[in-house]
């Protein structure tokens, strides 16, 4: 609502005082409060909401859970493997060993992709990711070399493949013809390949839209791994069921990393130099993300919000596990701390719209946020002054510490994509408040904004990258398709498990629900629908991965990991706002607990620094 101000014929008025009732919430009333401005001629006036002494608005409630993670209890970890010189000097003696592994002149390449593939798996690439890069630049560079080493293999073209559309190289899916007969089908023979059938089925979910061989790839390989589950090992068998219920590409990568080193150590093949490296990479990561945590967590206690608003899901921790999933890597845990407190924030204001604020509390606030004016704090119930406060703090001392490091200003941008997103809650809320049931496709527009997906992507831009171009800043906001589709795979992951609750506490607008009405189908038919809407949009990421050019790597590979953080947390239900046992399970072994090692102190020579 902006600052109104009339001109007076008389100078006479000192004090006017103005009533406006909302005839759709008689409970409540908005004044326009009038003062004459001395020597001006004038009247500012500034909207304020009462209640009505004898009547109380009714408040909803979701009746969330209390977080499970005490403040004591995150304060009190201690993981020691950052710091221990024992741990220290053996992870850079068996850095040195792998990277010369990778460096090695090997002519076997299938013997190169694989052990490419298991330190990606094993989440060590980000030590090595300039000697992979020149290995996959080898690889496809000898395009001929590749096609005679790999044509008569199925499981070293599938993997090739992969590894390649992985890093962002535009291989063609006309790689798996040598594998198709006469009619165009993939060959029966191929059945009982088990890696060969496991490969191609994790390959084909790196295809593009429109990349039918791809398609016919992954049902034909699906098949062939569900007949193959009860012929082969138990631990081949845990490795299929495994790749079926959630493709490698759609994985939270550090959950990943925590499974397969796990499933690497039962491996009679398993490397031990690089088993051991993984291991203790992934207990020092760990104990670099406990020390953010343990500062988020000093931080969130500070802000009082969870104290004060009852209503709001206290949720720091899940927010911190979001982040990890953004971006796991030691080197980025000032991106991880500045979207723990944007998510925070998120998670809290979110509550508001959906669940506590009125629709005239809610309007002033979107209007105080569009216009980021701290003088409109005066016209907020205390809850909301609180929620904008803490909101209008934190972005501007993330935009002074851009200023200052980077010389650019950003609150334009941020201030944007805030008041957009807040912008979409409003609507939400409207359709809400009047139970009114939205087309699909105006909810899904809207829908793919509220979700949150386009500032973690906005604000990972401006952590990311020291410089910004302005065809960049554009594309944020103009809502860019890097931004679009891994939020659309958010909405729907979202919407697909969070669609009961929402319903019982009288949200009508849910992407199934307004999928069902439009089309008039049955509950379960809608679903699958949206589950293919989703995986559509993520051949449509798959491709944004190579053409784009715009952002640069890190952000593109935020964006994909925003999708899957999404798949990861809505796989089993809301893992952020009922997080269950599931969801405390993946905290636990990401962040509490480490892997357990033996490693034989008199035997580690003191290497030099």
């Amino acid at each position: 609502m902006a600052l109104l101000v009339l001109q007076l014929p008389s100078s006479n008025i000192n004090h006017v005082c103005l009533t406006l009732l909302r005839p759709t919430y008689p409970k409540t009333k908005t004044l326009l409060l009038c003062q004459k401005q001395k020597h001006h001629g004038q009247l500012r006036c500034f909207a304020t909401t009462e209640t009505s002494t004898h009547l109380e608005v009714q408040r909803q409630s979701a009746n969330y859970q209390p977080s499970s993670w005490s403040y004591d209890f995150v304060q009190s970890l201690r993981n020691d493997y950052q710091v221990d010189e024992v741990y220290k000097n053996k992870v850079k003696q068996l850095d040195e060993d792998v990277r010369s592994m990778i460096n090695n002149e090997n002519p076997d390449l299938l013997a190169k992709l694989e052990l490419i593939d298991e330190i990606q798996r094993l989440g060590l690439r980000y030590r090595f990711e300039k000697a992979i890069t020149r290995a996959l630049d080898n690889v496809l560079a000898s395009s001929k070399g590749y096609n005679e080493r790999t044509m008569k293999s199925l499981h070293a073209t599938a993997l090739s493949f992969r590894l390649l559309r992985q890093r962002g190289s535009d291989v063609s899916q006309d790689v798996f013809n040598s594998f198709t007969d006469e009619k165009g089908n993939f060959k029966e023979c191929l059945r009982r390949d088990v890696k060969g059938m496991l490969s191609l089925y994790e390959a084909s979910y790196l295809g593009f839209e429109g990349e039918n061989l791809l398609d016919e790839a992954r049902e034909f390989a699906r098949m062939g791994l569900e007949d193959l589950k009860s012929h082969v090992s138990k631990s081949v068998a845990e490795q299929i069921q495994h790749a079926l219920e959630v493709p490698l590409h759609h994985r939270m990568q550090r959950l990943e990393a925590r499974w397969y080193i796990e499933a690497y150590s039962k491996r009679e093949d398993a490397n031990p130099v690089v088993l051991e490296l993984a291991k203790l990479d992934f207990n020092i990561v760990q104990s670099v993300l406990q020390g953010e945590l343990q500062e988020m967590s000093r931080w969130w206690k500070d802000m009082g919000l969870s104290d004060n608003l009852s209503f709001a899901r206290d949720r720091l921790m899940e927010c911190f596990l979001w982040t990890v999933g953004i971006g796991f890597q030691p080197q980025l845990g000032h991106l991880r701390k500045q979207l723990t407190k944007v998510a925070a924030l998120v998670t809290t204001i979110d509550d508001v719209y959906d669940v506590y604020g009125t629709w005239d509390e809610l309007v002033l606030f979107t209007d105080a946020v569009e216009r980021w004016d701290i003088q409109a704090v005066r016209n907020l119930p205390d809850y909301m002054k609180l929620c904008f406060l803490a909101l209008y703090n934190t972005i501007n001392e993330i935009v002074y510490d851009t200023l200052k490091e980077k010389g650019e200003n950003i609150l334009p941008y941020l201030t944007k994509a805030w008041a957009d997103m807040f912008k979409a809650f409003l609507q939400e809320a409207k359709w809400s408040s009047s139970k009114e049931m939205p087309t699909f496709k105006d909810y899904l527009n809207n829908g793919w904004r509220s979700v949150s997906g386009t500032i973690f992507l906005v604000h990972s831009y401006f952590i990311l990258n020291q410089t910004f171009t302005m065809e960049a800043l554009e594309g944020l906001e103009n809502f860019h398709d890097l931004l679009r589709w891994p939020s659309i795979i958010f909405r729907l992951s979202n919407d697909l498990s969070t669609a009961a609750a929402e319903l019982e506490r009288g949200e009508t607008a849910n992407s199934i629900h307004c999928y069902m009405r439009g089309a008039r189908l049955s509950e379960a038919h809608s679903r699958k629908h949206l589950s293919n809407m989703a995986e559509t949009t993520w051949k449509r990421l798959n491709k944004e991965r190579v053409v784009n050019r715009l952002f640069g790597e890190s952000l593109v590979e935020t964006a994909i990991n925003l999708a899957r953080i999404a798949k990861c947390t809505y796989q089993y239900g809301d893992g952020h706002g009922a997080p269950d046992i599931r969801a405390k399970n993946r905290v636990l072994s990401l962040i509490i607990e480490p892997i357990p090692i033996i490693v034989e102190r008199d035997q580690i020579p003191c290497l030099p620094k």
